[in-house]
């Protein structure tokens, strides 16, 4: 059985900054759910299936084509992990992000079962 550790949050993370599809999906398993940051629903969007989920994530590296994590730092206990970040980058329409954020783990053998994110909403005024 694989363990989850930092050093696995850390290449998930460097998949995710590298815009890797293929490797960022590596990690989840086929059952996976993903809790998007916004949605109609109080836990955002949820993306259901490693197929969903890669559509999601691709709908966000065309959105945001410069998306980047950083100032990252990650806390593993068992087969829950958080990872905390700062995501940046320009949407295609111009608008700048910048926001803190998270992630909230739930792993199965090593692999990704549930991804939930959470971003902070910044007020411009």
């Amino acid at each position: 059985m694989t363990t989850m550790s930092v050093a696995t949050l850390d290449a998930i993370m460097d998949a995710f900054n590298a815009h890797d599809l293929d490797a960022i999906m590596e990690f989840f398993v086929e059952d996976c759910t993903f809790d998007t940051s916004r949605g109609p629903e109080p836990w955002g969007r949820r993306l259901v299936g490693k197929q969903a989920v890669r559509e999601g994530l691709a709908a966000r590296f065309s959105a945001i084509p410069d998306v980047r994590y950083a100032a990252d730092r990650h806390w593993v206990s068992g087969d829950l992990g958080v990872s905390e970040w700062l995501v940046t980058g320009t949407t295609t329409d111009g608008t700048e992000v910048r926001a803190r954020g998270c992630d909230l783990w739930e792993f199965r053998g090593g692999k990704i079962v549930r991804k939930d994110s959470y971003w902070k909403t910044v007020d411009p005024s």
